[in-house]
């Protein structure tokens, strides 16, 4: 399954020294500012590390943000905002925007955009764990939570610590609604082909996975509509993904579908759903070569050189002749001119979102500690000399593809 997923590259930012000269006033002070610079810098190094893993993200994240809080959170007993959130200048770049930086004086917003890649993080480690040969079981498991721990993380995020920003996302950022929606709603898709494709390697009831199918490609849909009125050169590439999954399985809804009323001898109007089914994967091929060919940001999936996808081409000939022959012998039904209506709710396999919390306050930040840092002194001296820190690219890694067994499970 390697190539089965289309994933959006992962924020830039600058590097931050969280230097504030006079205003650590203690040692205390001193050791808050250092140990930010370098949990901050450990999970940076962290996103490109390809032997790292959940445990070892959750561990570098907790670390920073635990210190992190110590900026945002009321630490002198009143409901004020923090002294310290406003003191340093963080730049970030977007998964949409090229390198081009948005920077912001708030720690609220350096937590969101450090939290952001934590999510787009996990999405790739489920991409590449989809795409080792043979994945087992309990790597299955790995992809289906980690996309379920970034859309957690996602709706969190929205939910809660961008409505705090004091000053709003800009159209097409990362941290407006209609992008952070569409990731939300992509990793709950995604999570939910993880379930289908383990169903129909169980032979599953057909009326479970056609429901599972239906529910995914309407979660496809509205991840498109929620983009359709960002600018094109900057979504085209993501929203051609998001279609020629949404047709995909359309087909495999229609497809079992098709299956489930010719179990029920109802022949004609299994063959319409077939023929349907024929439709949704012929034009689902088509997107993909239009996908390859649009230009944006991303890597470029290859759903169409899959097993996976490849199987279904198959199975639907294959069920489609047979409902055919049954008519022929057996029913002699009439074909009706328009495919059934797919009006089915999945009562299994549903993929809801983790819920993400953030970790305990560290015990290093103190009321007695946070009394120390005195933004009078040094503070001056500090805007009078800003060193702009350049924004680099982050440098993934680029991981071969490994044999296609076809399936997402072994």
């Amino acid at each position: 399954m390697a190539h089965w997923f289309h994933r959006n590259p992962l924020k830039a930012t600058a590097p931050v020294s969280f230097n504030f000269y006079g205003v650590a006033g203690s040692p205390a002070a001193n050791k808050i500012c250092n140990d930010l610079r370098t949990t901050r810098a450990r999970l940076l190094e962290m996103f490109t590390d390809i032997t790292c893993n959940p445990e070892i993200m959750k561990n570098a994240t907790d670390a920073y943000f635990s210190l992190l809080q110590g900026f945002i959170m009321p630490l002198d007993g009143t409901t004020q905002e923090n002294k310290m959130r406003f003191i340093q200048n963080f730049k970030w770049t977007d998964t949409l925007q090229g390198n081009t930086p948005s920077a912001q004086q708030d720690a609220v917003f350096e937590l969101v955009s450090m939290a952001f890649n934590v999510a787009i993080w996990y999405t790739k480690f489920a991409s590449r764990m989809a795409g080792k040969e043979n994945v087992s079981e309990t790597e299955a498991k790995d992809v289906h939570r980690s996309l379920k721990v970034a859309a957690g993380i996602f709706k969190n995020l929205k939910d809660v610590h961008i409505p705090r920003l004091i000053t709003p996302a800009e159209k097409g950022r990362d941290l407006e609604p209609r992008v952070i929606d569409a990731y939300i709603i992509q990793c709950q898709a995604e999570a939910q082909e993880v379930t289908i494709a383990r169903a129909i390697e169980l032979k599953h009831n057909a009326t479970i996975i056609a429901a599972l199918a239906f529910e995914t490609a309407n979660f496809y849909q509205k991840a498109d509509h929620t983009l359709n009125t960002l600018e094109p050169e900057c979504s085209s590439k993501w929203r051609k993904y998001l279609q020629l999954k949404q047709l995909f399985y359309m087909a495999y809804a229609y497809c079992y579908h098709g299956q489930t009323l010719l179990a029920s001898d109802k022949c004609g109007e299994a063959i319409r759903s077939l023929q349907e089914a024929e439709k949704c994967y012929s034009r689902a091929e088509s997107l993909c070569k239009e996908y390859r060919q649009t230009k944006g940001p991303g890597t470029t999936a290859k759903p169409s050189e899959q097993l996976f996808f490849l199987k279904l081409g198959g199975l639907i000939k294959m069920t489609l002749e047979k409902c055919q022959r049954e008519n022929g012998f057996i029913y002699f039904h009439k074909v009706p001119a328009e495919p059934p209506q797919l009006d089915m709710k999945a009562s299994y396999g549903l993929a809801e979102p983790v819920p993400f919390e953030l970790p305990p306050l560290s015990e290093q930040c103190t009321p007695e500690v946070y009394a120390t840092f005195d933004l009078t002194k040094g503070a001056k001296n500090d805007k009078a000399k800003p060193k702009e820190e350049e924004v680099k690219p982050v440098k993934e890694p680029d991981l071969k593809p490994q044999k296609d067994t076809g399936c997402i499970l072994s």
